[in-house]
């Protein structure tokens, strides 16, 4: 059972560092191309299936904010 637990905050570690990564690649100074936001989401929703299984709050943080990233910005247009 120790091992089994200490597993898994080796893996939510991984997760916290990961997440952080891919936290500062969502920056559009880095994600310009229309490809590199395709990779952006595709990282996202892959790191999103793997904090659902994990129990560390820091990790579901991460899940949300890197989820914020991949949403379409709106626009406020104003008619005359």
């Amino acid at each position: 059972m120790k091992q089994s637990a200490a597993l898994d905050r080796a893996l939510d570690e991984m997760l916290v560092q990961l997440g952080g990564m891919v936290l500062r690649l969502s920056s559009p100074q880095v994600t310009r191309t229309p490809e590199e936001r395709h990779a952006l989401a595709c990282s996202v929703n892959q790191y999103s299936v793997c904090a659902a299984r994990s129990g560390d709050p820091r990790v579901h943080q991460l899940k949300v904010e890197l989820e914020e990233t991949i949403k379409p910005q709106l626009r406020l247009v104003a008619s005359r």
